[in-house]
């Protein structure tokens, strides 16, 4: 089911396509305002970058990605040059999307920070988006894949979720009192969006998990929370491990997997076979010249 919002917004998009729309000074000035900001945050102390703390947004990756950011930092694969743009992409499209509602006539309560206490010596900050009906929401731009893939529903975000974004959603509703809403997504590639909701969330279960996930990430020792998984070729192992799925964006993914290679696959005939990480490969594959 469409959220009503949508429906407004597109049919102010379809006026603006039509050349029946206009947006008033005071919303381009505050658009302007909203990208300069973020701008400034992603090239204003960039060297802080690696510093770590918990925070909303990164409360619910891992636990073992979160241990190795607060112990070694350094062992982080290097941030590809195209980082700092796609965040900045992300801020863009927050801002002028917050436009359009405002130019649609949606009334919404914008970003405000919030605390959440996980327990007496633990409490998480963060930023919520916006809240619309007493629903917290999150905007997120996605690649035309997790378009339709990732942000198909909430149990597609909830079943593969290394960035952690049910959990921030959960954080944001917890702390703030308002109910759990969903994501704003915004098709990068298309320009298409659509809102997911997360009226399906149980937040007091998700916020236990949250702590769990940050005691885990707090002891002194690593514990891994995804095994390798088997490698399959038309349905049948081919007798190698390759990495867990929810591994795979993981900044600390070798220091975590000495022998991980990411190959072509070995068993493909194709002219250009896709890239698998390989935790464990059979030294019969290793002579292939595939």
């Amino acid at each position: 089911m469409q959220h009503p919002v949508e429906l407004r917004l597109h049919q102010y998009m379809e006026d603006a396509v039509n050349g029946k729309s206009t947006m008033s000074e005071e919303t381009l000035t505050q658009v302007a305002s909203e990208i300069v900001s973020a701008m400034k945050k992603q090239f204003d102390g960039i060297g802080s970058r690696k510093d770590f703390k918990l925070r909303m947004s990164n409360i619910g990756r891992p636990s073992c990605q979160l241990w190795f950011e607060k112990n070694h930092p350094e062992k982080a694969l290097p941030l590809p040059t195209t980082f700092i743009m796609n965040m900045m992409i992300g801020d863009i499209v927050e801002a002028v999307f917050k436009g359009l509602l405002r130019e649609a006539g949606v009334t919404y309560k914008d970003t405000e920070k919030v605390s959440l206490s996980i327990d007496k010596d633990t409490t998480i900050d963060g930023s919520y988006d916006l809240v619309i009906d007493d629903a917290v929401d999150d905007v997120k731009s996605a690649s035309p894949w997790s378009y339709a893939n990732k942000f198909a529903s909430y149990e597609a975000v909830q079943e593969s979720d290394p960035f952690g974004y049910v959990g921030q959603l959960a954080g944001y509703a917890k702390a703030s009192g308002y109910r759990p809403g969903g994501w704003w997504v915004v098709n990068k590639g298309s320009g298409e969006f659509k809102y997911v909701s997360a009226a399906n969330m149980n937040v007091d279960e998700v916020i236990e998990d949250l702590t769990d996930n940050i005691k885990n990430a707090m002891k002194p020792d690593l514990t891994r929370m995804f095994e390798p998984e088997e490698e399959k070729f038309r349905g049948k192992p081919t007798g190698n491990k390759v990495l867990n799925d929810k591994c795979k964006f993981c900044s600390y993914r070798f220091e975590c997997w000495p022998t991980l290679q990411e190959l072509p696959a070995v068993m493909s005939q194709a002219k250009e076979p896709k890239i698998v990480p390989y935790v464990n490969i059979k030294e019969e594959f290793m002579k292939n010249d595939n």
